[in-house]
């Protein structure tokens, strides 16, 4: 894997979006560990068919397809994105015998926008809230991109109690951003770009990344698909623009080297070794050397969005892995 490639590919996208994105960096509110567990701790959360209402107020929609007595998956989606991103395999698994729940973050698709915690930590939380909201026990718990640093933070804070199976599919733990103790990350210099994007045209910002570096289109040879291309774009714009703005830092500058080592279940971690978003070095294989015992799939020449790129591949490893 050449990161430094990779990077200057990457800084080539953003460079038209300008570099000043630290002029304009906004405040990321946060609730420490201790106060934001004992905001959601107390009283019932609220729910219908399609949405929870969370304890601060913030309604999650949700998606649970499948039968109501297989066993539980959820599937936690990568930024911009939502829960749509993940309804190939959804509906795969789903005709399969499990019981998939797909949610839109906080911020993000369908649920609501709220100007404040726009984090980790409260996507952790609201993520346990429609666990408990729907009674979820011996859950296959995984995620994609961002979707895995919140599966992450939610082992972190909540543990394993009602998780049976972990997964990290192209997740940026254990960290994203480069660091003294992190060599291998990537320099603040791209998240600010990707910031400086989104300040100045987010829709071209979002046509460029899935048009380009996500799905690894712009490499030679490539043939994009219009319509995945065009549904990431879709999906990424219907998410709130100070709510994708803060989740850059959430995704980048969060380390969860802490919360890697309390997986204490089994954990499939699949990476492309040619995404160009979630380096692999820095990602899928430092990962697999903090969570013991987990299993590492590398998909050669894969980009990150493989879970639409190798679909059938990928689809029939996590149904092996969750019926294993």
């Amino acid at each position: 894997m050449n990161t430094t490639v990779n990077l200057s590919r990457r800084n080539a996208l953003f460079n038209s979006a300008g570099a000043a994105a630290a002029a304009v960096a906004l405040p990321l509110a946060a609730l420490g560990t201790t106060e934001a567990q004992a905001a959601t701790s107390t009283g019932p959360v609220s729910k219908t068919a399609s949405t929870i209402t969370t304890r601060d107020g913030v309604e999650i929609y949700y998606k649970d397809w499948g039968p109501r007595n297989g066993q539980p998956v959820i599937l936690s989606h990568g930024w911009p994105l939502s829960s749509d991103s993940w309804e190939s395999a959804a509906f795969f698994l789903a005709n399969n015998g499990f019981r998939v729940i797909t949610h839109d973050r906080r911020g993000h698709g369908r649920s609501s926008q709220p100007w404040e915690g726009n984090d980790m930590d409260h996507y952790a939380d609201d993520l346990a809230q429609l666990i408990e909201a729907l009674d979820l026990k011996n859950i296959i718990l995984a995620g994609f991109s961002t979707g895995g640093g919140e599966v992450a933070r939610y082992v972190g804070r909540y543990g394993t109690k009602r998780i049976a199976k972990l997964g990290l599919i192209s997740s940026v733990p254990p960290l994203m951003l480069k660091t003294d103790t992190n060599p291998d990350g990537l320099p603040i210099e791209v998240f600010d770009g990707i910031r400086a994007g989104q300040v100045k045209d987010r829709g071209q910002l979002y046509l460029d990344i899935a048009s380009g570096p996500f799905y690894n289109y712009n490499r030679p040879g490539a043939k994009p698909s219009q319509g995945i291309i065009q549904a990431w774009y879709a999906q990424g714009m219907q998410g709130g623009f100070k709510n994708t703005y803060d989740s850059i830092k959430a995704f980048s500058e969060t380390d969860f080297r802490d919360d890697l080592k309390k997986f204490d279940k089994p954990t499939l971690i699949i990476h492309g070794d040619d995404d160009q978003v979630v380096p692999i070095k820095a990602a899928g294989i430092a990962s697999a050397k903090i969570v013991k015992g987990s299993k590492l799939i590398v998909y050669p020449g894969a980009p990150h969005g493989l879970t639409d790129t190798h679909k059938e591949k990928f689809n029939n490893d996590f149904l092996a892995f969750a019926k294993s």
